[in-house]
């Protein structure tokens, strides 16, 4: 049984943080691009931040560089979304996938056909 299950969201102000968790059961990590998604009402998904289980190369989509981080831990079972200074934009259901490729690749739409296993997400809502 795969399985990816996400955690953390919530409630904040604006300015404010929330970490994320993506914490994979029935497999490693460890040979796939991880990525955290997000969708927010009547918009398209966006690709916001991905990590190679291998290189650990990280990418960010440019609207939050600097203020997310991606990790993921020692055991290769759980990845992170650290996330500061969120604005109301980021209001989002987001959600993890795992997939094959370039994990820089995986920010972008017409790539993400690659991603094979996603979580059910979870709601960050950010206002005041």
């Amino acid at each position: 049984q795969r399985q990816l299950v996400e955690s953390g969201g919530g409630l904040v102000q604006p300015g404010g943080s929330l970490r994320l968790s993506c914490a994979a059961s029935g497999f490693t990590l460890k040979y796939y691009s991880i990525g955290w998604f997000r969708q927010a009402p009547g918009k398209e998904r966006e690709g916001v931040s991905t990590i190679s289980g291998s290189s650990m190369r990280t990418h960010y989509m440019d609207s939050v560089k600097g203020r997310f981080t991606i990790s993921i831990d020692n055991a290769k079972t759980t990845v992170f979304l650290e996330m500061n200074s969120l604005k109301p934009e980021d209001t989002a259901v987001y959600y993890c996938a795992v997939g094959t490729g370039d994990p820089e690749l995986l920010l972008h739409p017409a790539n993400q056909g690659n991603l094979e296993l996603w979580g059910r997400g979870t709601q960050v809502t950010v206002s005041s």
